[in-house]
């Protein structure tokens, strides 16, 4: 087994509600790393990450939507915000955190 990266170290992100959703989006500073994200941060692997704030929600997933172009990924949660802005009491209810959740997953180094 490799090195460890977090995500914060090679890419940024944004997030936000959409709904009951969570539209989450990482971007690669360095285009080189684009292909080697898109090889190991697959939407399993998300969805794997994001297990425990999933938790109680039917029919949870997570969708990735990719954007070579600009060197980026777009992650949809679905059920993520367990009902939205005004029908749940999580904390966050507008999905922000969720950018800085994202870039503490722990991955194998790009080489």
């Amino acid at each position: 087994m490799g090195q460890k990266v977090k995500l914060r170290e090679i890419c940024h992100a944004r997030s936000g509600d959409k709904g009951a959703d969570i539209n989450i989006g990482i971007a690669v500073y360095d285009p080189e790393h684009y292909s080697w994200l898109e090889e190991n941060v697959t939407a399993e692997v998300v969805a794997d990450y994001l297990e425990e704030y999933l938790k109680g929600v039917p029919n949870a997933s997570v969708t990735r939507y990719d954007l070579p172009k600009l060197g980026a990924f777009n992650f949809l949660v679905r059920g993520g915000l367990h009902g939205g802005v005004t029908r749940s009491l999580i904390l966050d209810g507008h999905g922000k955190s969720f950018s800085q959740i994202i870039l503490d997953l722990e991955i194998e180094a790009p080489q």
